[in-house]
C-alpha cells in the first residue's frame, strides 16, 4: 500500500527541522522535502499551525506505537509500573532533535501541550505516594528522560555496553517489589 501524502509530507516536515530546527520548517520547506508543490501540502494542511498541530500528533503516535510495540499488550492491561518500564526501555534507545523542538515548542502553546501531556500520562504518570517504589518509578522515568535529552541535543550515542547496562538498572527501579 502506498504511503498517504499526508504522512509523507509529516515525514518531510520532522526531516527539515531535524535539519534546521523548527524555524526552518516552514510551508515551502515542508513541501519541497516531501516533493510536492506547496499547493499539495495546503490541500491538507492550510496553514503552518496546522501543520505543527499534525505533527505533534504524528510523533506522539509513533511513540505510541513503539510503547505499545514495548508492553506488549493492551495498554489497558498493563499496571503503571509495567507502562514507565516500556517508557524506561524505549526512551533509552530513541530521541531525536526533532522530538526535542517539538516539545519544546509545546510549551507556551497549551493546545500543543496537551498533546504531549496525554502521552506521558498514559506511559509515565507522576507518583502519586512517596512509597519508595513509586518514588523508583519517577527516577527511572526522570533518568531515561535526561539520557533522551542528552541524545537529542548533543547527537551523542552511548555506546551499546553502556547504553544496555543503564537500561538494565534503570529497568531494575521498575520491578515489582521491594526497592533496590
Amino acid at each position: 500500500m502506498r504511503p498517504s501524502s499526508r504522512n509523507l509530507i509529516l515525514d518531510a516536515a520532522v526531516r527539515v527541522t531535524e535539519r534546521e530546527g523548527i524555524t526552518g520548517l516552514t510551508l515551502e520547506s515542508a513541501a519541497e522535502e516531501a516533493g510536492v508543490t506547496k499547493g499539495g501540502l495546503m490541500y491538507h494542511f492550510r496553514t503552518r499551525d496546522e501543520l505543527l498541530i499534525a505533527i505533534h500528533r504524528h510523533l506522539t503516535s509513533a511513540w505510541d506505537e513503539q510503547l505499545s510495540a514495548e508492553l506488549g499488550k493492551p495498554l489497558a492491561e498493563a499496571s503503571t509500573r509495567e507502562t514507565i518500564a516500556a517508557y524506561t526501555r524505549v526512551g533509552a534507545r530513541v530521541g531525536t532533535k526533532a522530538d526535542l523542538a517539538f516539545m519544546i515548542e509545546s510549551v507556551s502553546h497549551p493546545g500543543l501541550a496537551q498533546v504531549w501531556n496525554e502521552l506521558m500520562s498514559r506511559w509515565a504518570p507522576l507518583p502519586e505516594s512517596v512509597d519508595p517504589r513509586d518514588v523508583d518509578l519517577l527516577l527511572a522515568r526522570m533518568a531515561v528522560d535526561g539520557l533522551w535529552l542528552y541524545q537529542a541535543t548533543y547527537g551523542a550515542v552511548l555506546p551499546e555496553d553502556v547504553r544496555a547496562a543503564l537500561t538494565e538498572r534503570l529497568s531494575t527501579l521498575c520491578e515489582e517489589g521491594d526497592s533496590p
